[in-house]
């Protein structure tokens, strides 16, 4: 039996480990339950109103005491001032177009609805403004773009302006997929 257990050390040695680790983990993992604690604040059943709060529901809101600026009535709100100096800033910011319209610039492949915004921001409203664009033009846009630097170049704008530009939809489609 002696032979037995020395012939076979390991094999015991690991047995005891399992042994001892399943001990600890069952052992280990039953931990006493917290204490529950009692909190006592305003919103506890007989505890008093806090003295803070009932300051600041009774004093007047802030909308009161803000005082408009000239030429706008008393009973305007906050947001009529602010619709009304967006407005100013619309018109101040209206890029100069060439055509009153432009381009459907969303038809080349890889400008979506916030590109084109952005394109009409910077004044790109048509593909043969695109079609016309060099090399330092480009690198000008790009700068601007922000986070969709390097499509131009990526997707190839100014070969697909120059094509929707001349209404060359075959060869746009086969090159390009589907307008």
């Amino acid at each position: 039996m002696v032979q037995m257990f020395e012939a076979n050390q390991a094999l015991l040695a690991g047995i005891v480990l399992v042994v001892v680790f399943v001990v600890w983990w069952i052992w280990g993992r039953s931990k006493p339950a917290p204490k529950k604690r009692e909190y006592t604040d305003v919103l506890s059943e007989g505890a008093e109103k806090a003295a803070r709060n009932t300051a600041l529901i009774d004093a007047p809101s802030a909308a009161a005491l803000v005082t408009p600026p000239p030429g706008v009535g008393t009973m305007a709100g906050i947001g009529e001032v602010v619709a009304a100096a967006a407005a100013e800033e619309v018109i101040e910011a209206a890029p100069a177009q060439a055509t009153p319209q432009g381009d459907d610039l969303g038809r080349i492949k890889g400008v979506g609805p916030k590109l084109k915004a952005l394109l009409a921001s910077l004044g790109v409203t048509s593909y043969a403004q695109i079609a016309a664009w060099t090399d330092e033009d480009i690198a000008r846009i790009d700068a601007q773009l922000g986070t969709f630097a390097g499509r131009a170049k990526r997707d190839s704008w100014v070969e697909q302006a120059k094509l929707l530009a001349s209404g060359d939809t075959a060869t746009y489609e086969a090159k390009f997929g589907k307008v």
